[in-house]
């Protein structure tokens, strides 16, 4: 993994100051890493009765429609507020620094789909754990959460303790 880890540039005080953001560019600038990225979020899950893979806006859509192809899976993207043009339904959570929301398509899912939900970051879990209940609000399940990078001092995993966790790199 330190060849991924290698891929992460830190950039200090973004976006406001005391905060280490943990910039992906690098490593999707380059096939060989991306691609290493993707079969590591996708070997755990193979052969799992995975039926749809969901992504946050907007990191989350790299990584999950990636991995949603590389699983011949449907990819279903969460998105901030006005961007669906058809029903949607929607949660709001809070940020380690500030608020958001996310929507879905009310025909997204189903009953049946079981959901590998997908992001570039774990941190403090607010945005993990409000697409668990947005994927949830359509009575579908979640199989599990994948990210390339976990914020472990954030704890964030705390908030998800309901459900499997899969972190390609950690940070203390």
């Amino acid at each position: 993994m330190q060849e991924l880890k290698d891929k992460i540039r830190d950039i200090p005080d973004f976006p406001k100051p005391g905060i280490i953001f943990k910039d992906i560019t690098p490593l999707l600038k380059d096939p060989a890493a991306l691609r290493l990225a993707v079969k590591q979020l996708t070997q755990p899950f193979l052969g799992r009765d995975i039926t749809a893979v969901a992504g946050m806006e907007a990191r989350g859509f790299i990584f999950g429609s990636l991995v949603a192809w590389e699983m011949n899976l449907p990819f279903i993207p969460l998105r901030k507020p006005g961007k669906l043009p058809y029903d949607s339904s929607s949660v709001s959570y809070d940020l380690e620094y500030g608020t958001a929301s996310l929507e879905i398509h009310n025909d997204a899912l189903t009953k049946s789909d079981r959901v590998l939900l997908i992001d570039d970051l774990l941190a403090t879990g607010g945005t993990a754990e409000a697409s668990c209940a947005l994927v949830e609000k359509l009575g579908a399940s979640i199989e599990a959460l994948a990210f390339i990078v976990e914020l472990d001092f954030l704890q964030g995993r705390d908030k998800l303790s309901a459900y499997e966790i899969h972190s390609l790199l950690h940070y203390e």
